[in-house]
C-alpha cells in the first residue's frame, strides 16, 4: 500500500488509462464519465448477493456501499496472485457506484502487486476535484484502503 506521492509515476493496473480519460475530458463531461462507470458496475455474484454479511462496509462513503476481495494465490509468488473485486452499491447512489466501477474496472483481474502499488492519492489523480466534493473523494479513498487491506490479508503478501 503505497503512501508515496509521485504524480508523474504511471498508475498500476488499468487505472492509468482511466485517469488519462478523465484528464482529457472537459469539465462538463466528468460526471458523465463517472455515471458510465456507475452503469457498468457488475452485479454481485450469487455467493455474495445471498450472503451480504460477507461484504465489508465502507463507512467513509456517503451512500451504503459494501465490498469484498478474492485473491487467487500464486504458489510461486505472493504478489503474483490475481485479485477480484465485488461491490454492492445502490443504483440511487451513482457517484459512489461510479467510484466502485472505476476500481472494479481498473483493478479486477490484476495482480496483488499491482493492487498494492496503487497510491493512496489515486482518487485525487482522477481530475474530479472540480466535479465532486472532497467528502465524496474520501469515500473512494476508503474503498481503496479496504481493498488493499483485504488483499494483504487474503494473499499473505506484506503491505
Amino acid at each position: 500500500m503505497s503512501d508515496a506521492v509521485n504524480e508523474d509515476a504511471p498508475l498500476p493496473g488499468g487505472l492509468q488509462e482511466i485517469a488519462d480519460d478523465f484528464a482529457a475530458a472537459a469539465e462538463n463531461e466528468l460526471l458523465e464519465i463517472l455515471l458510465e462507470f456507475s452503469d457498468e458496475l457488475p452485479e454481485l455474484p450469487e455467493r455474495y448477493a445471498d450472503h451480504p454479511e460477507l461484504l465489508e462496509p465502507v463507512p467513509e462513503c456517503q451512500s451504503p456501499i459494501f465490498l469484498v476481495v478474492e485473491v487467487e494465490p500464486d504458489a510461486a509468488d505472493l504478489k503474483a496472485g490475481t485479485v477480484h473485486l465485488f461491490f454492492s452499491a445502490p443504483k440511487e447512489a451513482p457517484t459512489t457506484r461510479g467510484f466502485a466501477g472505476i476500481l472494479q474496472e481498473g483493478l479486477d483481474g490484476r495482480t496483488v502487486g499491482e493492487v498494492l502499488a496503487v497510491p493512496a492519492d489515486f482518487p485525487l489523480r482522477l481530475s474530479l476535484t472540480k466535479a465532486v466534493s472532497p467528502l465524496r473523494l474520501n469515500g473512494m479513498s476508503g474503498m481503496l484502503a479496504r481493498i488493499q487491506r483485504q488483499v494483504v490479508e487474503k494473499s499473505g503478501s506484506p503491505a
